[in-house]
């Protein structure tokens, strides 16, 4: 009977325990007891891992239940042939072999110039006149006794054909008309130097000397230079590992960064030497100037095409890897599914040049295979995948 009244009052202190409302964050907050601060903290910590732990064994149901959790998703690339165009670069200096001085033939004092910096000119056109200083005079003195003896000789020539006269005064009268005549036009050849002319068709680029300079043949008495803007070409040196894939007629793509422009040509000359200072070997490329923007001395990127296969395999470098023996593989896919789940398997590849990104592949690859692109790195041989997406 002790016992019963016992457990009824236990039973009732229970209830009204129970009863009892629980203080919230803010009033034990407020009460500044760090005792009971403390306790409500430990009780929500424990709730805290309580939910972390059933977290946790949610996560490792779901995936023991999700195939695709470890299974490496991938993008695909099927190979095909193309055109695989290769090319070097290139630095290069126009030039022209029309950009030449033009310097006095005879001294003398410069009386006209006929043309200024930036005027056109033909071949043969007059430049400039120096002062002949009498030979003109000369000249007309000359030609006078070259007639005398010429009319001389013609009636001695016509007794000496009637058997009249001597022979000797038949020679004498015809040396003298050709020593006369020799004269004037040795005076003759002297006085066209007076005129200075131009000896191709171009430009004045730049004029040196004024009327009234005494000038004379020899080093630094230059009276103009003269460029031909026309006919203009591109020298540049190529390393000689090079010198069977260069050849005449080759594509050559010009760009001119100070202009902004770019321009096709071909290569129209190639050297016989290798210059042994550098090991190379120079090439012309011919610069057509439609517009005359192009100067002598201009600065020219090249990109020379040294090969072309029609039907190149190309895939991107990113995606190659090497093994301990030194050897190039990829990942390609076989035994694709509908679920399009397939198996990872490495090939051993050899590779050729590159092209920006792209490189050739030479050996054990061919068209129609599909080869990883996107998570090639991080999948192993015979491994399963996912193909998210195919190129």
């Amino acid at each position: 009977m002790k016992n019963i009244y016992v457990l009824l009052l236990t039973g009732l202190i229970l209830n009204s325990c129970a009863n009892k409302k629980e203080a919230s964050l803010d009033e034990i907050l407020a009460t500044n007891d760090v005792t009971l601060i403390n306790s409500k903290k430990q009780e929500i910590d424990a709730k805290l891992q309580a939910f972390s732990d059933d977290l946790k064994k949610l996560n490792d149901k779901l995936d023991g239940l999700n195939k695709d959790k470890n299974m490496p998703l991938i993008t695909t690339l099927n190979i095909k042939n193309e055109v695989f165009t290769h090319f070097i670069e290139l630095q290069g200096n126009v030039q022209t072999k029309q950009n030449i001085l033009v310097y006095p033939e005879m001294p003398g004092i410069l009386q006209s110039v006929f043309v200024k910096e930036g005027d056109k000119v033909t071949k043969g056109q007059i430049l400039a006149s120096i002062d002949d200083g009498g030979m003109s005079q000369q000249l007309a003195q000359l030609e006078a006794n070259a007639q005398l003896a010429k009319t001389t000789y013609e009636r001695q020539k016509r007794l000496w054909d009637q058997k009249i006269g001597s022979e000797i005064q038949f020679l004498q009268t015809k040396t003298a008309y050709e020593t006369q005549a020799s004269a004037v036009n040795q005076l003759k050849s002297q006085l066209t130097k007076s005129n200075i002319r131009a000896p191709f068709s171009g430009i004045i680029d730049a004029v040196f000397k004024e009327r009234g300079t005494v000038v004379a043949p020899g080093q630094g008495a230059e009276i103009f230079r003269i460029v031909n803007l026309s006919n203009m070409y591109i020298e540049t040196e190529v390393p000689e590992t090079y010198i069977s894939n260069i050849t005449v007629g080759k594509f050559v793509e010009v760009n001119f960064p100070v202009l902004g422009e770019t321009l096709n040509s071909k290569i129209k000359q190639v050297g016989n030497y290798i210059n042994p200072s550098n090991r190379s070997f120079k090439i012309e490329i011919d610069v057509p100037n439609l517009n005359g923007n192009i100067k002598p001395n201009l600065t020219a990127k090249l990109k020379l095409n040294d090969y072309t296969n029609e039907n190149a395999i190309l895939i991107p470098q990113s995606i190659i890897s090497e093994n301990a023996k030194g050897e190039q593989f990829i990942y390609v896919i076989k035994d694709k599914k509908e679920n399009n789940e397939a198996i990872a398997e490495r090939l051993i590849i050899e590779t050729g040049r590159t092209q920006g990104d792209f490189i050739e592949v030479t050996k054990n690859l061919t068209a129609d295979t599909e080869i990883i692109i996107e998570g090639a790195r991080s999948v192993n041989n015979g491994q399963t995948v996912k193909v998210i997406n195919k190129q």
